[in-house]
């Protein structure tokens, strides 16, 4: 391997000599730029959006020329069709021309946009021709002020909440990064080497194409600071700049936001607009345009952490609030304290023996499988851990273990068999044994309580009996009841037993009034209106004695994953994806570029230290502190947990170190926090929220002391979350020191460590307060967390798998609703559904030659006479047959449209010249269900007939897919669950799932096909009377019971957006007074400028 690196360079190596002729192409456009006269400068955004413009001209001209013949001409919907197809066609060609003319500008664009920071960086004010645009952004900024025809721009201004004074011009390396960025791929850049500058060159350059470029945050701070941060730069050129945080969802100021050339949000905000989209009912509600192309500002975190928690549009779901949580709780309480008391007795057991010298080899044995049972039973029991992490003892239980894994686990059940219920720590489930079930049976006189009957054998059982058909279904249905109860209540107590068992308050979740919140294993943050999924989170509540809440139904669903692979052009930067290369490449076929820093790294990365317990592991990292105190360095601590933050601060109180503490409870100081940390002999102790968007800037006299030391007080299981804390010493070539404090009892260790670990650290005899420092140890760590990553991978492939299934669903059934509220292509799906319904009635008949069902099933569902006898229907093929009826239907549903244009175009063109009405009601029925359907006067009076049936069809069509697909989404889930049965029958549950959901998708279409077709081919006008007609608004969406959640299927965390973190709004624009001049130049009064709409 070292041979060929040396023959043929290393990745980066190679990468970086690519990028080297784009970068000497940007230098040598610079030379050029740098001469320009700043209105010049300025002007280069026309040129550049002139000559994107002109490149794809002939496609613009051929789409338009398309779509206007679709919508003019009366053209066969074959025809029709073939247009829409050709459309299709073009706009793919249209978008590669952008990309190759946006390839063509790059150097110049590039330049254009380095003279710009630099002129910002070299004047306190920059003086220009005022435009249109710098006018609107003077009556909104103090920064901008217009005075006659000229605008000045000061190079001070605020930026989420902070006065900022442009200091930055882009260094090589930034342009070698945007370059990278620009081609659709993740730039990994160090800590300090500017990646929120080096995202304004792919950013700036792609909004000239003015399809609209998304810069997604992992947070609303973050994409509101940099929205107005780069915001100025990228207005000062001409272009204009939103955040979707800043608005609430579905308003008019959201839907601007998206139309603005850069848009800056939150991946969750993104997300659910989306799914929002997908709900509406009116297109003027509609916020979101294609999607164009996306920068991922952390996108390790976003893509890859983030991306295997579904996002999740519920609403109310019947008997949601029934719930058995407080019911079944005192008994699972008693469970676990059996299994406490069994455990304590296992241990001692197992100590007795293995501490005996003089056992024998039998007890020997005894010992080590109560010591197993105990792991088995409470693996977090802090005296099992304690016991472990004594000489020879984890090598022992690690041996005990692999005895009872071979052979599928054949006599596993020995061990199971003594406990109430066993818990797999690293697949973070628990299982009820016949012991625990045994035992929660005692409470209740039905011994089949917690016993899931038999569905199949029963009803098996039933239908060899001789009762009669009703009889039958009666007992079927009690029986399915019964089972579903059993199921319910057997569910329940497993999450009771998971809400007892793996998860720690103030580890996992921490009590702020009064509510669970969740704490991100991964930033240590608290995840605001995230909740776990399938009842966990309710279990918790439950066990913490806070109010239990009702249970949700899922309305509308996507994965973060399948989110961002929509956009044309995806891109990422981070300081840690290299890691995760293989994983961005498999799911999103990014590729991960490492860019080099501008100055080498001097920080000195020292082993790891190795202790046999907690206890001496935080005493050594007390020591560490004091040292590194007095010689004058910050030191930044990192925690895993709240927990640990907490118990450490209490231990430099006792020495009496001052220290600042940032974790979960104590988010709402992390500015001033971080903003301290790099002071001289300043000690800050951070949950793994350090490593995230945080700039620690050294202070005076701290480069001479040895800058930022960083000490990690335990290994995390993702090496990408440990290269972050790092990372936060030795920006831009200072120095600074990093070093992990380790012992055998910590999580990772204790549940990932190698099997080769114990018995090493064994010969190395490490006795009580000992520290071992080896790189093989080191690198045995990092073994141990690969093996967490690859599991982690695992289940997020697992559920990219599952959600795959349901996307190409999503995307058929969206599809078909995009046609149904815009209208311009819904009469092709129409004809298809009425083809397919036809078809599928002819051919269910066919098989037993039922000319009298097909008759009468026609009739009812169709509303019209077969064409054809019964001799052809017997003789004929089924192509022919469903051309036949096919026609007819076409021809009679011509026909009714046409009677009721004839019906209501008298009646709206009276109400046109009588009223100021934009939109009425028309109520119709198809004899069974009437409904009211809102109809545009002014087109209704334009098109006739045409408009009122398309009102009619986008109505009925929108809400029977809605209605249908929030159906199936429900099925869907509970197909899910059911599936993972199929393992103990060693059936891929995954395949299963596969065949099931297509079945239940077919049958969905077919159900839409048949009550769309059946409403729209007997629907009729009851005629109205004028003096009761109305006015009615398009129709808009109920969002009052609606939330928005993230579920995690892995740790699973949901998040519900409208109940998000409350802090203080940040006010940046100006405050200008009513009577005052406009701001903007105009030389009116602001309230008739302005500030009219105010």
């Amino acid at each position: 391997m070292g041979f060929f690196t040396k023959l043929f360079g290393n990745k980066a190596t190679r990468d970086n000599k690519a990028l080297q002729p784009l970068l000497d192409k940007t230098l040598e456009a610079y030379e050029k730029i740098k001469d320009l006269d700043i209105d010049a400068l300025r002007h280069k955004t026309v040129e550049f959006k002139e000559y994107i413009n002109n490149y794809i001209a002939d496609e613009d001209a051929r789409i338009k020329e398309l779509k206007h013949k679709a919508e003019t001409e009366d053209l066969d919907l074959e025809k029709k069709n073939e247009i829409f197809e050709q459309v299709d066609k073009l706009e793919k060609q249209q978008l590669d021309k952008i990309e190759e003319a946006l390839n063509n500008i790059m150097p110049e664009a590039f330049a254009v946009l380095k003279e710009t920071a630099k002129r910002f960086k070299e004047n306190e004010v920059v003086e220009a021709t005022a435009t249109d645009l710098d006018r609107e952004l003077a009556a909104k900024f103090d920064h901008i002020n217009i005075e006659d025809d000229k605008v000045y721009y000061d190079n001070s201004w605020i930026a989420g909440g902070n006065t900022i004074t442009w200091d930055m011009v882009p260094y090589n390396v930034q342009i070698i990064g945007g370059a990278v960025l620009h081609q659709g791929k993740i730039a990994e850049m160090a800590t300090g080497e500017g990646k929120t500058l080096v995202a304004t060159f792919p950013v700036y350059l792609n909004a000239l194409a003015g399809r609209g470029v998304h810069v997604v945050t992992v947070n609303d701070y973050l994409a509101k600071r940099d929205s107005e941060w780069m915001g100025t730069i990228y207005e000062f050129l001409g272009l204009t700049v939103d955040c979707i945080d800043k608005h609430e969802p579905n308003s008019q100021a959201r839907r601007n936001a998206y139309l603005a050339d850069i848009t800056y949000g939150t991946n969750n905000e993104f997300g659910f607009d989306y799914l929002r989209d997908n709900m509406t009912g009116n297109p003027e509600e509609l916020v979101q345009r294609k999607h164009h192309f996306a920068i991922v500002d952390e996108v390790d975190s976003v893509l890859i952490d983030d991306a295997r928690t579904p996002l999740i549009i519920s609403g109310p779901t019947p008997r949601g609030d029934h719930q058995e949580f407080d019911v079944l709780k005192p008994d699972v309480v008693k469970l676990y304290e059996a299994q406490k008391r069994l455990v304590t007795s296992c241990l001692a057991e197992a100590k007795k023996y293995l501490t005996d010298p003089n056992a024998t080899q039998e007890q020997k044995n005894q010992g080590a499988n109560q010591l197993f049972r105990a792991y088995r039973g409470l693996p977090k029991n802090n005296a099992l851990i304690k016991f472990l992490s004594e000489e020879g003892m984890k090598a022992l239980m690690q041996k005990t273990e692999g005895f009872y894994l071979q052979e599928q686990q054949k006599n596993m059940h020995i061990i199971d068999d003594e406990l109430y219920f066993v818990i797999d720590e690293k697949l973070h489930s628990v299982d009820l044994t016949e012991k625990g079930i045994d035992e929660l049976t005692k409470a209740y006189n039905d011994s089949s309580f917690f016993i899931l009957p038999d569905v199949g054998g029963e009803i098996a059982e039933l239908e060899r009996s001789g009762l009669s058909d009703d009889e039958k279904v009666m007992k079927k249905s009690e029986l399915l009841r019964n089972f579903s109860e059993k199921s319910e209540r057997l569910h329940t107590v497993q999450q009771l037993l998971k809400a007892y068992t793996l998860f720690e308050k103030d580890v996992d979740y921490v009590i702020m009034d009064n509510k669970i919140k969740i704490v991100d294993e991964q930033t240590g943050r608290i995840m605001e209106g995230r909740r776990w999924s399938d009842g966990l989170h309710q279990a918790v509540e439950a066990k913490e004695n806070v109010h239990v809440e009702a249970a949700t139904q899922t309305y509308a669903t996507i994965t973060l994953q399948n989110y961002f692979r929509m956009y044309h052009k995806l891109a990422g930067m981070t300081g840690t994806a290299e890691t995760e290369a293989g994983e961005f490449w498999d799911i999103y076929k990014l590729d991960v570029v490492v860019i080099p820093t501008n100055k080498p790294i001097a920080r000195i990365d020292a082993e790891d230290l190795i202790y046999k317990t907690k206890r001496e592991k935080y005493n050594a990292v007390i020591e560490k502190i004091e040292e590194f105190v007095a010689e004058g360095r910050p030191v930044l601590v990192g925690t895993t947990s709240v927990e640990v933050s907490e118990l450490l601060s209490r231990m430099l109180t006792r020495k009496g170190i001052k220290h600042n503490v940032l974790n979960a409870k104590l988010h709402a100081k992390e500015a001033q926090i971080v903003k301290d940390a790099g002071q001289a002999g300043t000690v800050t102790i951070a949950t793994n929220m350090a490593g995230r968007g945080t700039d620690i800037k050294l202070g005076a006299g701290v480069k001479e002391a040895g800058g930022l030391a960083i000490i990690g007080t335990e290994r995390h299981e993702s090496r990408r979350v440990d290269r972050q804390l790092r990372g936060r010493s030795g920006r831009q070539g200072d120095n600074g020191s990093s070093q992990f404090f380790v012992s055998l009892e910590d999580d990772l260790m204790r549940m990932f460590g190698s099997d080769r670990i114990a018995p090493l650290m064994d010969r190395l005899g490490l006795q009580e307060g000992e520290v071992i420092q080896h790189s093989m140890i080191t690198k045995q760590i990092e073994k141990a967390q690969k093996k967490v990553e690859e599991n982690h991978f695992g289940t997020r492939k697992h559920l990219l798998e599952y959600d795959d299934v349901m996307n190409s669903q999503r995307e058929a059934i969206y599809e078909k609703r995009r046609h149904a509220l815009f209208g311009e292509r819904l009469s092709i799906d129409i004809n298809n559904m009425m083809y397919d319904l036809g078809e599928s009635l002819i051919e269910k008949f066919k098989e037993d030659n039922d000319y009298e069902g097909l008759k009468l099933e026609v009739l009812s569902t169709m509303g019209l006479d077969l064409p054809f006898d019964e001799e052809e229907f017997k003789r004929a093929k089924l192509e022919v047959l469903s051309d036949e009826l096919f026609d007819k239907a076409t021809e009679v549903y011509a026909n009714k449209t046409r009677i009721i244009g004839e019906k209501t175009l008298p009646v709206i063109q009276n109400i046109q010249k009588n009223t100021q009405y934009e939109n009425i009601l028309i109520p119709f029925t198809d004899g069974k269900k009437s409904m009211n359907v809102v109809v545009n006067i002014k087109k209704a009076v334009d098109n006739g007939a045409k408009e009122v049936t398309l009102a009619v069809e986008k109505f009925i069509t929108l809400g029977i897919i809605d209605e249908s697909w929030k159906e199936h989404l429900r099925e869907l889930d509970e197909l899910k669950h059911s599936v993972q049965n199929a393992h103990y029958e060693q059936k891929d549950p995954l395949l299963i799932y596969k065949f099931e959901s297509f079945n239940l998708f077919k049958q969905m279409i077919q159900k839409i096909n048949n009550d769309v077709i059946s409403f729209l081919m007997r629907a009729d006008v009851p005629m109205p009377d004028n003096n009761q007609v109305r006015e009615q608004k398009a129709r808009a969406i109920d969002r009052s019971k609606l939330k928005e959640q993230r579920t995690d299927l892995l740790s699973q965390a949901n998040s519900n957006t409208q109940e998000r973190q409350v802090t203080q709004p940040i006010h940046v624009e100006k405050k200008v007074g009513r009577n005052d001049p406009c701001p903007c130049g105009s030389g009116k009064k602001y309230k008739n400028c302005h500030g009219k709409e105010e």
